[in-house]
């Protein structure tokens, strides 16, 4: 990609960037833990391919980076098989339970699932997600990518310091639980930065995988011990649930945008929010607006306000309610959305009420590209911090809390059901460029993740900046739009701006009618990976504002 300008204090000439863009020739793995990156590594230098390598990397985040991710959550991916030169989606994502119906939520007086505690759990989709990347994709058994992780699970591993923060932050929460804090709070807190972590029972747990396979997590010991800790806590999780698990391969949907076509996942995720935004914006010159100035964020924050309406009354499950997937992102639409901007006011959409979907950054995103040059984008996730805060001890990992992401009104697409996938905010991306691979990424972080996508793409095709300067650039996050559960923003809501964003700018948004805040975090977490069009080479990039890295060879 070429630089976005020159002459500023940086040596390479990237006005915006952290570090140089890492750059390697036969493979690469980017994730939000050095660890994570390197088991990957390790992987494609022993012969593996970019899925095992993937799956690898997965399986060690959850042991390193246990606040966001593991085998207690969901997973999505899109995979890019160099020998049928063709994109292939995963959808990893679990269902509710069989047993619990929405009269329950009505009998116990509640408006909204909590986000804590048994009421939220979601079959877990990660196990079935590894399984069926490398039933279809993979060299290399399970047993032998989770080498690494059950060593760093039984040995420890000296814990990084943004996850210590967020480790941190949940700590009270955890002590309420005794057998959440026994896995997590060993010495009665949080880690330190530096400290040793052992987590023996996950050690254990990865173990069972490896000697019995998947079917242990579904059908096996470990369905069995789950459904034991439901019963004890009560949960409504059954073995039937955990049986008829249905993960599913799913066609990405694309759109083109700057002579490239960018690819998301459809519904139950939130990715096609990101075409819808794309396809408005298309209409627009951004560069000759300026990066980063207050024109330019009003019209991407404006699109964001737009399409989320439509991801609020629209994205859920496609087996309960039909989701119109041609129409939202076609550019016919687009145009008729596009019509509703006005350069000189920010809208206020007709929104009611608070805000009640959960602001969540804790989930990891990872992407490898192998010496043959199948790629793969994938995002896993416990939801909301350590999920559900519920950790069966002798098993070492949390439940994810997925299913307060379901609403409770009867009218709604996305209102709780048995045996039915809530709605997800996790989302992986990919872009092509004339039928070849060009561009595994995704931005971590609840709602932020549409909008991080937007702002990636237009920082590289819109403003030709590297891979690395283009996740290095300040990002705004507007919260206030209505949300999947029911809830709703307020007028024209809130943005969110990082520092770096000068104060003219802010006070210009202000004056367009913006309600502006200066907020810290929030602003999620990037990984990337580009294979170099002119050249073939891997460009790998990774987030300033998580503890990751990019690793080649």
């Amino acid at each position: 990609m070429s630089k976005s300008t020159a002459g500023y204090d940086r040596p390479a000439g990237d006005p915006y960037a952290s570090r140089s863009t890492v750059m390697a020739p036969h493979g690469m793995v980017a994730a939000s833990q050095p660890l994570a990156a390197e088991a990957g590594l390790h992987v494609l230098r022993s012969g593996g391919n970019a899925v095992d390598a993937a799956v690898a990397a997965n399986a060690v985040l959850g042991v390193v980076e246990p606040q966001s991710c593991g085998i207690g959550g969901d997973l999505f991916a899109i995979v890019w098989h160099a020998r049928s030169r063709k994109l292939y989606g995963l959808n990893a994502s679990g269902h509710s339970p069989g047993d619990l119906s929405l009269d329950e939520f009505s009998r116990r007086g509640l408006d909204a699932i909590p986000s804590n505690g048994p009421l939220s759990w979601s079959v877990p989709g990660c196990v079935d997600g590894w399984h069926q990347l490398l039933r279809r994709f993979g060299t290399r058994p399970l047993a032998e990518l989770l080498e690494l992780a059950i060593d760093y699970a039984r040995r420890g591993f000296p814990v990084s310091e943004i996850i210590c923060a967020e480790w941190a932050g949940a700590e009270h929460i955890l002590k309420q639980r005794p057998g959440s804090a026994k896995v997590y709070l060993p010495d009665g807190r949080a880690p330190r930065p530096g400290e040793i972590f052992r987590n023996r029972a996950l050690a254990r747990t990865y173990r069972a995988l490896a000697e019995e396979g998947p079917e242990a997590f579904y059908v096996g010991s470990l369905a069995r011990r789950l459904v034991a800790y439901s019963r004890k806590v009560g949960g409504f999780f059954s073995l039937a649930d955990f049986a008829e698990r249905r993960s599913e391969w799913v066609e990405p949907v694309g759109v083109s945008y700057r002579a490239r076509q960018v690819w998301e996942l459809p519904p139950n995720c939130q990715g096609i929010a990101v075409l819808q935004m794309l396809n408005i914006l298309q209409g627009f010159e951004l560069a000759a607006l300026g990066h980063n100035t207050a024109p330019y964020l009003h019209l991407l924050i404006e699109a964001k306000k737009i399409v989320f309406e439509d991801r609020a009354r629209y994205y859920a499950d496609p087996d309960f309610a039909r989701a119109p997937i041609d129409e939202l992102p076609s550019k016919r639409r687009a145009e008729k959305q596009r019509a509703l901007i006005d350069p000189r006011r920010a809208l206020r959409l007709p929104l009611r009420g608070p805000q009640t979907f959960p602001i969540a950054d804790e989930t990891v995103y990872l992407c490898a590209v192998d010496k043959w040059r199948n790629a793969v984008s994938l995002i896993q996730s416990n939801y909301a911090g350590f999920g559900s805060f519920e950790v069966p001890p002798d098993l070492g990992f949390c439940i994810q809390n997925r299913g307060c992401s379901f609403a409770l009104d009867p009218g709604h697409a996305n209102v709780f059901a048995p045996r039915k996938r809530p709605f997800h905010t996790i989302i992986p991306g990919f872009v092509t460029e004339k039928g070849r691979p060009l561009l595994a990424f995704g931005v971590m972080g609840g709602d932020m993740q549409p909008q991080g996508h937007v702002q990636i793409l237009c920082n590289l095709f819109d403003f030709g900046m590297s891979v690395q300067e283009a996740g290095d650039a300040a990002r705004f996050r507007h919260i206030g739009s209505s949300d999947p559960t029911g809830g709703a923003g307020s007028g024209a809501g809130t943005v969110l701006l990082e520092s770096r964003i000068p104060a003219d700018v802010r006070a210009g948004l202000r004056r367009l009618g913006h309600r502006i805040d200066r907020a810290g975090g929030g602003f999620g977490g990037y990984q990337a990976i580009l294979i170099d069009p002119a050249t073939g080479m891997l460009h790998g990039a990774t987030d300033p504002r998580k503890d990751g890295c990019a690793a080649g060879y």
